[in-house]
């Protein structure tokens, strides 16, 4: 008992004491800025924004909740501190800092009119040399509704284009994050994890863009504050409701319509945000084989409080999120499928007088699904997936920039799943276990020219049996080698104890169940290395250079010769990948470019054989234009190139004689019926696929009323992307067509 209060009561005079003795160092020479940057019209938090004081050269970044942090800052002087953020008229601010005391300042931004869209000078832009920030990617949101998309915006589909992620095709939203599998990319929507994040088969995403207020994409060795994936995280947090006045914004595209209502509650605010399908017209460009009976919907919603007579600098939030595909042909001889998932959390964030952040959150995360075959040839198969939750983070600033963070998580999972496959072997698996992690970190950040974030997670107990007691370590470093060429490097040891039940021989997984891991098998583990740098061309145009190696060991595969009940499901293999990603981008002005190459190779290894994962693609360029016209008109323009994927090549047949009754006698005991002949596993390739997407959209304002009218051509050229070889009819079967696809959306 001793012993634990000891361990309760360290990292606490730790804190104190790192804290103290910083502030006793800085404390007579330097002084701090502090705030929060939102929109004036709606106090939205305008994440990722830039706050600069020119005469000292020092700036910061707002998180994604808007606070900004600045460090370092001489005492006894007036500044002009510059606000900017894309598409917001900047202001200029003046501030004394009179001594080390925080001073606190909360600026709003008015959001430009529709005139000046292309006329308003950017302030500077803010580039923190020593940010340990390597295969970091903030996705910009309101850049989504410029962008071509083949329906309606989509953040998953942004993602694909993103350097280090393949597809296996424009048909599906999911992707894969250099040469891991889908499941190894964890989805978090405000903390929480969302297990099936797509609609409609898993060509679209299941997230709204229109209830989102800032994204982050976090790929390859993330620091320690993550864990429970291998690959990526996309980290989600909604938007928190207008806090000025009440709003509703509608829309409606050529397979949704959707709503969004938000205003203010007495200290708080609200938001409800919901998106129905209305028709399966437009899926017949996706699916090539007639209508679909696709029926779905998603709602979410989030109330925030905030009173700085309960607690100051405090907000809390109770937030939810529920959506539900269907596909039902109202047929008996034909299949159904059916999946939901459903979220639920609390979340009390402080900022604290000293430099001191910290996050509370309490959640449950649900999804079903189920394949109900009717009469037709496929097995029955069921999932459930409940996932309760408590996280406790906490992040603490000294006055030398040096940062101090840590947490507390507590996962209970239990997973349900049943199925009998081709040749009858039956799985039912009812899994419940718990998993108690803790993790710290350490940023160096008080030299101007490096930066290191050092850190690890410890698992005190796992999901699965083998996965308790171990420990992932993470690694970040950063170093400004020249004023514009900055270095970057990152290693660390990942783990997982969860995994779908996919078939990698299948192009579009409709249904993908998830489990804990068995005590047979280990958790999945990966090693990964990252080092690349960042090279400033000129002020408005950046170059990054990434390269990757990365190990999986005790990887998940399905058992395809499980031929008895008693057989196991899963059974252990490898794989291996690595790579060079470039890009160069420029974010300033009216015109947004960015463009990017990656070359990868990835492998996967079971039992001594080694082959092509369906995702593997050598080359890939992405070519991305955004360019704002002015008076509300803005273009975009989005072209892909990708070398052929892997497919396994069909060498030929021979009649192979099936049983019918294997106690029956005489002429009539089973027949002969073609079998196909394959070649090894997915040595063949498709041809190359590329693709030119075009938008253009129009904003105006009518009264009080404002618009915005899309339109997206997919596919201009009409390139024949081959998608598939049908072994039984020999056809070809190719992806999306050209066609033409729009919008419309109205905000009051």
């Amino acid at each position: 008992m001793l012993r634990s209060s000891c361990w309760q009561i360290l990292p606490v005079s730790l804190i104190i004491l790192l804290f103290t003795s910083s502030n006793f160092l800085f404390a007579q020479e330097y002084g701090r800025l502090r705030g929060f940057l939102t929109d004036s019209t709606s106090g939205e938090a305008l994440a990722f924004g830039n706050v600069y004081i020119r005469d000292i050269n020092i700036g910061a970044s707002t998180d994604e909740r808007g606070l900004y942090l600045i460090n370092k800052i001489p005492i006894d002087k007036t500044y002009e501190v510059t606000y900017s953020y894309v598409g917001y008229r900047t202001k200029v601010v003046s501030v004394y800092i009179k001594n080390s005391n925080i001073v606190d300042l909360n600026v709003s931004l008015t959001p430009l009119n529709i005139e000046l869209q292309t006329i308003e000078k950017m302030g500077e832009k803010v580039v923190e040399e020593n940010a340990t920030d390597i295969s970091v990617e903030k996705i910009p949101i309101k850049q989504l509704e410029v962008l071509p998309s083949d329906v309606e915006p989509d953040i998953f589909k942004y993602v694909q284009n993103s350097p280090g992620v393949s597809t296996t095709g424009d048909i599906s939203a999911k992707f894969y994050v250099r040469g891991g599998n889908s499941d190894q990319n964890l989805f978090l929507l405000n903390g929480v994890p969302l297990y099936t994040p797509y609609h409609s088969l898993g060509m679209f995403s299941a997230v709204d863009p229109a209830m989102i207020n800032s994204a982050e994409f976090l790929k390859g060795a993330f620091d320690a504050e993550y864990g429970g994936r291998l690959s990526s995280v996309m980290n989600i947090i909604s938007k928190d409701g207008n806090k000025k006045r009440f709003g509703l914004t509608a829309g409606v595209s050529s397979l949704t319509a959707k709503g969004l209502l938000e205003g203010p509650i007495p200290n708080g605010s609200f938001l409800i945000a919901g998106r129905k399908s209305h028709s399966t017209d437009i899926l017949n460009k996706f699916l090539r084989n007639g209508s679909v009976p696709i029926d779905f919907y998603d709602l979410s919603f989030k109330l925030n409080y905030s009173s700085k007579e309960i607690f100051n600098n405090a907000k809390f939030s109770v937030f939810g999120y529920s959506s539900s595909d269907v596909v039902d042909y109202k047929d008996p001889l034909r299949e159904k499928f059916d999946w939901k998932n459903n979220l639920f959390g609390f979340e009390w964030l402080q900022v604290y007088d000293i430099p001191m952040f910290s996050r509370l959150g309490i959640s449950v995360s649900k999804f079903e699904g189920e394949v109900i075959p009717n009469e037709s040839s496929l097995k029955p198969q069921r999932n459930e997936v409940s996932d309760a939750g408590l996280n406790f983070d906490m992040n603490v600033v000294f006055s030398n920039k040096n940062e101090l963070g840590g947490g507390l998580k507590f996962k209970f999972l239990k997973t349900k799943f049943y199925q009998k496959n081709s040749v009858g072997a039956q799985t039912n698996l009812d899994q419940f276990s718990g998993n108690v992690s803790v993790y710290g970190k350490y940023k160096f950040m008080q030299w101007d020219d490096f930066g290191a974030d050092v850190g690890a997670r410890v698992n005190l107990a796992g999901l699965n049996g083998n996965g308790g007691g171990t420990i992932e370590p993470r690694v970040n470093l950063t170093y400004r080698l020249l004023s514009n060429l900055t270095l970057k490097g990152a290693w660390g040891i990942f783990l997982q104890e969860v995994t779908t039940l996919t078939d990698e021989d299948e192009l579009i997984s409709v249904f993908e169940p998830w489990i804990i891991i068995p005590e047979y098998m280990d958790p999945s583990t990966s090693i990964q290395y990252n080092g690349g740098l960042t090279y400033d061309l000129m002020p408005i145009l950046s170059l990054s250079i990434e390269g990757f190696y990365k190990t999986t060991h005790n990887l998940p595969i399905i058992n395809n010769r499980k031929y008895l009940t008693g057989d196991p499901d899963l059974v252990s293999g490898s794989a291996e990948s690595y790579g060079w990603e470039f890009s160069v981008d420029n974010k300033t002005g009216p015109i947004d470019l960015s463009l990017s190459y990656t070359l990868n190779w990835s492998y996967k290894e079971l039992n001594g054989w080694v082959y092509y994962p369906k995702f593997d693609t050598r080359h890939n360029v992405n070519v991305i234009l955004g360019y704002n016209l002015g008076s509300g008109w803005s273009a975009g323009a989005v072209w892909n190139y990708a070398s052929g994927l892997p497919f396994t090549q069909l060498n030929g047949y021979y009649d192979k004689f099936y049983l019918s009754d294997i106690y029956g006698t005489g002429t009539n005991m089973g027949e002969f019926s073609p079998f196909s002949v394959l070649g090894d596993r997915n040595l063949g390739r498709l041809p190359d696929y590329h693709r030119l997407d075009l938008s253009l959209s129009k904003q105006f304002e009518i009264a009080f009323s404002k618009w915005q009218l899309s339109i997206s051509a997919i596919n201009v050229y009409d390139r024949k992307n081959v998608y598939y070889l049908d072994r039984k009819t020999g056809e070809v079967v190719y992806m999306l067509p050209f066609f033409i696809s729009g919008t419309i959306k109205l905000t009051l």
